[in-house]
């Protein structure tokens, strides 16, 4: 019996559909998006409906479990709530990197680990020689931090004019930072620490030790050992979003079987398949066999992160960046941009990123501890060190974390970030955009 032929696509779906699917495509879609977030907010709280941005985002909200009730902002549910999912795939990024990806080994972790530590170093010793003394200075980490999506989606429209290896390198380094900004966010960002909870929250971590141990895939199990360790951390006076990078480091990263061995069985077991006569249910129960045969060699891991990947850069990062970059700029100047905060953030992603990140690279690089990324030349290693300084998400977060009592100051940080960023984007396209060549053709960004 020949097969029949698909249907014809819609002309709807054609006008409609089709462009939307080759946009998500696309590997800056999210950091587009994003983008469009940051501006919309600008726009809205600067409209005559400002009062709208506010009203919504500084909604009450209140959330009541076995008598206790908790009250909360919409923006501290996206900020504290929501966020816990980003800081989960991230958490599940770096083991991936780390178990099987681009820092799997020291060699091929070192340059951009010596890069990430000159990029979170000078730009916080910048911040400091503006805001040294002040109450500013508690937002001395906020110029650390590098905007993956949005860094790697600026290099995406100048894939020609950058090497791989560049791209890979950019991505380790901003992994690195990530675990930095972590850190930092545990050290000093939080509200004094209760031991009774921090043992809870241990407790749990080694539930999800045994859970990795014995490769638990239930999602559900990890679901609900995740609500437990974020409200043990929060009431911990750890900042409660780390439990999401805890979380995702203890998801099984590595398949139980190896990947030949299972195909070749299955390889014989279908062909057996193949030869018996056909039978709507024998053959249900040979493809969930089948099925359950390929989920020995998909981690949970991988599982979880498709899974995650579009709630969080095309949902609740986007949403995040609405409800932090709405910056009123009544009864603001020019002036106020010469103020030690905004000045201090400005200076530290847009100078202190590329001079940290390019002159730690080109020391290690001169050294000898490696050799540039392959194909690249030092004007390329520059442009991408200026990309760097973007420094959108984890900064809005960071300051979110530093000035959670003092709107000014906190206005005043989202300023700075908002132009640091868009400073480090622009330059850092020009220089990679109508810069040299790579000395050898590159692929495509993966």
């Amino acid at each position: 019996m020949e097969p029949r032929p698909p249907p014809p696509v819609p002309a709807l779906f054609k006008v409609a559909i089709a462009p939307l699917q080759a946009f998500f495509r696309l590997e800056a879609s999210s950091g587009i998006i994003l983008a469009l977030c940051a501006v919309a907010a600008m726009v809205w709280a600067n409209s005559p409906w400002a009062s709208s941005y506010t009203g919504l985002f500084d909604a009450p909200m209140a959330l009541e479990l076995s008598g206790s009730r908790g009250a909360f902002t919409f923006r501290e549910f996206i900020n504290d709530g929501l966020m816990t999912l980003f800081f989960f795939l991230v958490g599940m990024e770096i083991k991936r990197e780390l178990s099987a990806g681009e820092l799997r080994t020291p060699a091929r972790a070192l340059l951009p680990l010596i890069a990430a530590l000159g990029g979170m170093l000078v730009p916080a010793g910048l911040y400091l020689i503006f805001n040294a003394g002040t109450p500013a200075a508690a937002g001395w980490a906020i110029p650390m931090a590098t905007d993956i999506a949005f860094s790697i989606g600026c290099l995406t429209l100048v894939r020609a004019r950058v090497s791989h290896a560049l791209v890979v390198f950019l991505t380790a380094l901003a992994i690195f930072d990530d675990i930095g900004g972590i850190i930092v966010i545990a050290l000093f960002y939080g509200t004094g620490l209760h031991g009774e909870w921090l043992m809870a929250a241990g407790g749990v971590a080694v539930v999800l030790a045994v859970c990795n141990r014995f490769y638990v895939r239930n999602g559900m199990v990890y679901l609900l050992l995740g609500g437990v360790l974020w409200y043990a951390m929060h009431h911990g006076g750890i900042h409660a979003t780390l439990s999401g990078v805890m979380l995702g480091m203890f998801i099984p990263a590595v398949p139980v079987r190896r990947g030949r061995e299972v195909l070749t069985e299955l390889s014989s077991y279908i062909t057996r398949c193949v030869e018996e006569p056909e039978d709507e249910a024998v053959r249900s129960a040979q493809l969930l066999y089948i099925e359950e045969q390929l989920e020995d060699i998909e981690p949970p891991l991988n599982r979880f992160v498709h899974l995650w990947h579009g709630y969080v850069a095309y949902g609740i990062v986007p949403l995040f960046a609405l409800a932090n970059s709405g910056i009123s700029l009544e009864g603001m100047s020019l002036a106020d941009l010469a103020k030690p905060l905004p000045l201090g953030i400005i200076v530290g992603l847009f100078v202190g990123k590329q001079v940290g990140i390019f002159l730690f690279t080109y020391v290690a690089v001169k050294v000898g501890v490696s050799p540039l990324p392959g194909g690249s030349r030092v004007s390329q290693l520059h442009g991408v060190a200026v990309v760097a300084g973007i420094g959108f998400t984890v900064a809005l977060f960071v300051a979110t974390l530093a000035f959670p009592s003092d709107p000014n100051l906190l206005a005043e940080a989202k300023l700075g970030i908002l132009l640091g960023s868009l400073l480090s984007a622009v330059v850092g396209y020009l220089l990679l955009r109508f810069g040299p060549a790579p000395k050898v053709a590159a692929p495509s960004p993966a």
